[in-house]
């Protein structure tokens, strides 16, 4: 049983390079993100374009630990996967 898994090695690869393109704009949103709060008269313009940053770096966590999981699930059975193809093909060898 020898299955190719380099598909699967670059599906996880482009699954990695999708959670650290999510990181790398998350940070890049956030950098420019208002922390204070503004409550007076003068400030409440603001409010809304808060709420806006505030409701796509939820959007960005929640996709990021999704995405996070299921790469590291996929990897840990990408690895194990591999770890027996090389098992069964180790033990083959042995006893020709």
């Amino acid at each position: 049983m020898n299955i190719n898994l380099m598909p699967f090695g670059a599906t996880w690869i482009a699954l990695a390079c999708a959670v650290l393109i999510l990181a790398v704009y998350r940070r890049r949103l956030t950098s420019h993100e208002d922390d204070t709060l503004h409550v007076s008269d003068g400030e409440s313009a603001r409010i809304p374009e808060q709420a806006a940053v505030a409701h796509r770096v939820e959007v960005i966590d929640r996709w990021g630990k999704l995405l996070t999981m299921i790469g590291a699930v996929y990897g840990l059975l990408l690895g194990a996967a591999y770890f027996y193809q090389y098992w069964v093909q180790s033990s083959q060898q042995m006893w020709k």
